[in-house]
Formats: structure tokens, C-alpha cells, sequence
């Protein structure tokens, strides 16, 4: 009776762990394809004629329309630099450099892949039409009260995500330096 029940734990234990993993790799996936860089998440074998298969797996799961591999990338962050998740409750700035790349957009979407952008605004913030330093560095903030500058207006409430999309990208292909290119996300006042 004994030797059954540790059978049957085993077993229960083996299932638990497989689950979890298989969970932990479509979702966040760091350590089985994707890539973070900071608070940012991409899966570059998205697009290519054999990704790995967690990989297709995350793809699957968000069922979404992917860029090929050599039209671009996308970087998604829930949470700012600090780790703390992102909330319209609060302001934020992105700031620093981008990887190269011939344009970009920046979106906020809800968790059910909703654009956040307040109605008749503009859906996303794009690099043609930012007011940089001359360095080429970028602030931007994001956030649902007015803020001066770039400015991406948000309406709504609770948790978002935002999404830096880089089009015609060198970002890891070995030619660039993405991992010290990415934005920080730093959070501003909650209400």
C-alpha cells in the first residue's frame, strides 16, 4: 500500500513539474528561447523557417500575426526596470537608446492585446516623429495624465504591457549591441 501511494506521489509530482515548466515556457519563456534584455522580452526565432519549439509553442499560445525574421522584432515589457509591474495608475518614461533599426513604434496595450490609446489620439508612438537630444536617445512618456514633450497618451485602467516593435532591426543578429540599447522604463508618480 505504501509503495502505491508514493507511486501515485511520484507521479503527481512528475505531472506538477511538467506542467509547470511547460507553462513557465510558453509564458515568460527566458530560459527556453526568449530573450530579456532589462524589462524587455523578445523571442527572435519568431519569423524564421525553423524555430525552436518553444518557440512555436509561444507563438501558438498568442495566436498572433508575426513579423519575418528579417522584416523586424518585437520587445515587450509588463514590468519597468524595477521589476514592478506596469499600471495605468501611474506615469512612466522610457528612456535611453533603441537598437538600430530603420523605424520602430512604441504601443500600450491591455492584457487582452487591446491598444490603451486614448480615442483619437494616435495609436502608437513612432521614431519619425519624436523630438530627440543629439545624441539620439529617446524619453518618451507614457501614462494617462498630461505630460510634457513625447507623450503617449493612455486612457483605461489596471495592468498594461508595452510594445517596442523594431522594423529592419540588426538586433541579435551579431551585427549590433541590443543588450546595451534597450530602453529603461522608469516609473513616475501612481495616482
Amino acid at each position: 500500500m505504501r509503495f502505491v501511494i508514493h507511486l501515485l506521489l511520484m507521479i503527481a509530482v512528475a505531472l506538477g513539474v511538467g506542467f509547470g515548466l511547460s507553462y513557465y515556457a510558453l509564458t515568460d519563456g527566458r530560459l527556453f528561447g526568449a530573450a530579456q534584455v532589462g524589462p524587455w522580452t523578445a523571442w527572435p526565432d519568431v519569423g524564421s523557417a525553423a524555430p525552436n519549439p518553444y518557440t512555436r509553442g509561444h507563438l501558438t499560445r498568442v495566436a498572433g500575426l508575426q513579423l519575418g525574421q528579417s522584416e523586424g522584432l518585437q520587445f515587450t515589457a509588463s514590468t519597468d526596470s524595477s521589476g514592478q509591474p506596469l499600471t495605468l495608475a501611474c506615469t512612466y518614461s522610457v528612456n535611453g537608446q533603441t537598437p538600430l533599426a530603420t523605424f520602430w513604434t512604441l504601443v500600450a496595450l491591455d492584457p487582452d492585446g487591446a491598444n490603451l490609446a486614448r480615442p483619437g489620439g494616435d495609436a502608437a508612438m513612432r521614431s519619425t516623429s519624436l523630438a530627440r537630444p543629439n545624441d539620439g536617445s529617446i524619453a518618451i512618456h507614457v501614462g494617462t495624465r498630461l505630460m510634457p514633450r513625447n507623450w503617449l497618451e493612455l486612457s483605461g485602467t489596471g495592468p498594461f504591457k508595452l510594445v517596442l516593435t523594431l522594423y529592419d532591426t540588426t538586433a541579435f543578429s551579431g551585427f549590433s549591441t541590443a543588450r546595451e540599447a534597450m530602453p529603461a522604463i522608469v516609473r513616475g508618480d501612481c495616482a
